[in-house]
């Protein structure tokens, strides 16, 4: 597939994108510190579980853990450092004979052992001013990562363009909610990202180490890393990746060993019960409650075989080849909806290389046929609407009355197509590998 560059177009264009891209900004933006951050705050207190942290809440118990840990050698995983996290997230620990608590282990530490030897650190740092640094430092790593991206993908666009994507990545509400949670799943996109980029410089060492890293949250990367392992062994003249990857996991999971011998067991059983409170993926979420049940399971059985025959098809793949980045893409797409939580929106930061390429090559696929043209559409409407959604919201909320503007319809209309993005993405490249496949016969 040949590159579709938006530079070309003229500067007066890329300028008045510019400014359409901040006033959509600045609205999300507006809209969720203003508006939604408040009512969830409100639900929390109503719940009687808003006496702790909000902001930064998802990287609380990494910081709790690893200070209790620095300090007094206590277990990450135990039900009493399980409590001690929940008071400091909601004022007081869960109790079962309460209706309206979630469950008692809610919150308990889900990462690896080694999660703790690579983020210690930050347990140097009162929470207060730590919070705050990693909402400032979460943001310069998301936008370095299009960067990354871009390098690895090997688009060149104009400074304009580059600043229109990085503002509307930075002011979506999934990113806004990893920025204000602290999410480490925007740590993992960057390592992801990294590693993307030491692939296409040949790098392939420091690329499986850096891929490794993204183990923290292996649930983002299981899928991509399992591909690239394969495309690995391959070729001989891959190992260097496999060889990177393998010798840090290992390090790292034997380091954690040696500190917490009992780790891995008692991570896998937080696994198995992190479905108590967990929503379940989106891809059984979108056939409604009853339905998903059935149909999402298999679904996602679907899913994950089509994405081993994808990797098989593609393991000798070059890496200076579309086929490589868009089955990379590809597998990370189904990843957003078969293996990570419903919830887990903060993590569709593993989308934006798949965007990324949609971008790229846009008017290949515009010019593929009906059905991708449509598509294509329909993912514009998608891509764009929380910006557009989150302006009218503003506009028009001083117009309103009180029970008109509260009520779920009207209040939540620029989320309304955040769990239907990561879809749209996935459909798109798969008429992207197909238009892709179609040229490669063809030139053969």
């Amino acid at each position: 597939m040949s590159a579709s560059d938006p530079g070309n177009r003229p500067s007066l264009f890329a300028a008045l994108s510019l400014c359409l891209a901040l006033v959509g900004a600045a609205s999300m933006l507006d809209y969720h510190l203003h508006l939604f951050v408040p009512r969830v705050l409100q639900a929390r207190e109503a719940m009687g579980l808003g006496n702790g942290y909000a902001f930064g809440d998802d990287f609380y118990p990494i910081w709790l853990t690893a200070r209790q840990w620095r300090f007094e050698h206590r277990d990450p995983y135990s039900p009493e450092m399980t409590r001690e996290i929940q008071t400091g997230l909601f004022g007081r620990a869960l109790d079962a004979r309460n209706p309206t608590d979630p469950p008692v282990d809610y919150r308990e530490f889900a990462y690896p052992a080694f999660t703790e030897l690579l983020l210690w650190p930050a347990a140097a740092l009162e929470f207060p001013a730590l919070r705050i640094a990693l909402a400032v430092l979460l943001t310069f790593l998301t936008a370095a990562s299009i960067w990354l991206w871009m390098l690895a993908l090997q688009w060149c666009i104009r400074p304009l363009w580059f600043t229109v994507l990085v503002v509307l990545t930075l002011c979506n509400y999934p990113v806004l909610e990893g920025l204000f949670a602290d999410q480490p799943g925007l740590i993992v996109g960057f390592l992801l990202a990294s590693s993307a980029l030491a692939f296409r410089q040949g790098r392939l060492l420091l690329a499986g180490c850096l891929l490794s890293l993204t183990l923290i949250k292996p649930q983002m990367t299981l899928l991509a890393a399992a591909y690239l392992l394969l495309w690995s062994f391959a070729d001989r003249r891959r190992a260097r990746f496999a060889v990177g990857f393998l010798a840090t996991t290992l390090l790292l999971m034997c380091a954690s060993l040696w500190i917490w011998p009992h780790w891995m067991a008692q991570w896998t059983r937080v696994l198995l019960g992190y479905h108590r409170y967990a929503t379940p993926p989106l891809v059984t979420l979108l056939p409604g409650a009853t339905l998903g049940a059935y149909v999402g399971p298999l679904a996602i059985v679907v899913l994950l075989g089509v994405s081993v025959c994808l990797a098989w098809r593609n393991r000798r793949a070059r890496v200076d080849s579309s086929g490589f980045w868009l089955t990379l893409s590809l597998l990370l797409a189904v990843t957003s909806v078969t293996l990570l939580p419903g919830q887990a929106i903060y993590d569709h930061v593993i989308l934006i290389p798949g965007i990324i390429l949609l971008l790229r090559y846009w008017r290949e696929l515009r010019d593929a046929g009906r059905v991708p043209r449509t598509l294509l559409t329909l993912g514009a409407i998608v891509l764009f609407w929380p910006w557009v959604a989150a302006f009218a919201v503003i506009v028009v909320r001083p117009w309103l009355a009180p029970g008109h503007f509260d009520s779920t319809a009207a209040f939540s209309l620029p989320i309304r197509t955040t769990a239907s993005l990561p879809f749209a993405v996935l459909a798109l490249l798969v008429c992207a590998t197909r238009v892709n496949l179609s040229r490669t016969q063809e030139s053969v």
